[in-house]
């Protein structure tokens, strides 16, 4: 990594106000200086509020808490604004190409030609898998989830590549992040042919990253595949939406995995756990889910007023978001990427994609939609991408995995070098027993 683009470590800056607070049991004045980012709200630094006041505050899901500094990705959910290192999602999802984002997120800065060569090149030179994981996929069931799959894989990399597992060397850390990016959409492509009992096809470095992808996955050793360019740019333009996305679930998750030092893989392999989950990454299957129950237009009224009725389970996926509170900056690039794909194989009177844009529109009308600002996400359109490509809906996390390693990674570089973080410890408002005594068992009722 070349020094000009080594990222700072984040430091926020005091704005020179305070917060007073007053100890209940003392009568002391307690002050917490306020900080300020870049960009977003400022925040008051409670670092030492228990230990001045004996109190501590009470967060569940961790909304109105700051984990860490962080100068990554920026969100302003309010008017649905998404930046990596600056640059708006958007300009680069239409002018660049995953690997050159991905040295974006890593590096902080977008490579010259020179730069992006050479990582292109250190990338691609770890596609392959030790042949004796290979053979570690006959432990797995052949019907099993290709996320559990891809838990265990990556869980057991550490395994085969303990020779750059010092955490606090940075050229170990690289060596790792380049083996995790260029080796996951290989993890994931075999995760695919063993559910279909198709025999593995090994990397070809002379394609591109989504292209190599798409070739592992759909050809076979008996013809010639030809990856469609414009599949692989719409995938690759998937895989930049879905890079990194601040401090969410699974990326807090691989966060406080490597606060105690934890080897990346293992810390990675956390983050795909996390992601698994139907509330974060399996969202966009919970949509395709969604639309085949549904099945044509005349329904979506049927399943709109259960959706409003509070004691029917049913739940539209693929609406509003944990973030934004305005239209997700994604959907609109999913859209238009989804056109095309659908295009360019022919796909017309697609019935869900008809049921997905009367969704969208009653979504942007309808006054129980607009009230609670329930906008397309990026997750309502990426399943019906993934689908026409010719994915199972078991493999639509799993793509997500792909992209977020880079994120993941990023932010796990990150935190190993801030010198202010610590092994992760939330507190916890207790609510059980006080203190009782020990009754033996002979004079228990």
């Amino acid at each position: 990594m070349d020094a000009k683009h080594a990222t700072a470590i984040p430091t926020p800056n005091s704005t020179g106000e305070v917060v007073t607070l007053v100890d209940k049991r003392t009568g002391n004045e307690v002050q917490l200086p306020v900080l300020s980012g870049t960009s977003g709200p400022d925040v008051i630094d409670i670092r030492k509020l228990y230990a001045e006041t004996g109190y501590f505050t009470f967060d569940p899901g961790y909304t109105s808490t700051g984990s860490c500094a962080s100068n990554i990705t920026y969100i302003d959910g309010d008017v649905g604004i998404l930046r990596y290192r600056g640059y708006a999602i958007d300009e680069l999802a239409e002018k660049s190409d995953f690997l050159e984002i991905a040295y974006l997120i890593l590096y902080g800065e977008l490579p010259s030609a020179a730069e992006k060569e050479k990582f292109e090149q250190d990338i691609m030179q770890h596609t392959m898998l030790n042949q004796q994981i290979i053979t570690f996929y006959n432990g797995f069931r052949r019907d099993a989830h290709p996320m559990a799959v891809m838990c265990g894989v990556v869980g057991a990399l550490s395994a085969f590549y303990h020779d750059h597992l010092d955490i606090f060397d940075e050229t170990d850390r690289m060596i790792a992040s380049d083996r995790l990016i260029a080796k996951m959409p290989t993890i994931a492509a075999y995760a695919y042919k063993y559910t279909v009992g198709q025999p593995f096809m090994y990397p070809k470095n002379g394609l591109g990253y989504a292209e190599n992808f798409l070739h592992m996955t759909f050809a076979t050793p008996c013809e010639d595949y030809k990856v469609n360019p414009v599949l692989a740019r719409a995938l690759d333009r998937l895989f930049i939406l879905h890079a990194d996305h601040e401090q969410n679930a699974s990326t807090s998750t691989v966060r406080i995995a490597g606060s105690s030092h934890a080897n990346p893989f293992a810390c990675i392999a956390a983050g795909i756990a996390s992601l698994w989950g139907p509330a974060h990454g399996g969202a966009n299957e919970a949509v395709l889910n969604m639309l085949t129950e549904i099945g044509t237009k005349d329904r979506i009224p049927e399943f709109i007023k259960r959706a409003r009725d509070k004691d029917d389970p049913f739940r539209l996926f693929g609406f509003g978001h944990r973030v934004y509170k305005n239209y997700d900056p994604r959907a609109k690039i999913v859209q238009e990427s989804c056109h095309e794909v659908l295009n360019e194989l022919g796909i017309k009177d697609e019935p869900l994609l008809e049921v997905a844009m009367e969704l969208e529109r009653i979504a942007l009308e309808d006054e129980y939609f607009v009230e609670r600002k329930l906008y397309p996400n990026v997750d309502f359109y990426s399943g019906i991408i993934y689908k026409a490509m010719g994915f199972p809906t078991s493999m639509f996390t799993a793509l997500f995995a792909i992209a977020r390693t880079v994120g993941w990674i990023a932010h796990w570089n990150e935190m190993i070098a801030d010198p202010v973080q610590k092994i992760g410890r939330p507190r916890q408002l207790f609510t059980g027993a006080a203190d009782r005594p020990f009754v033996p068992i002979e004079k228990r009722g």
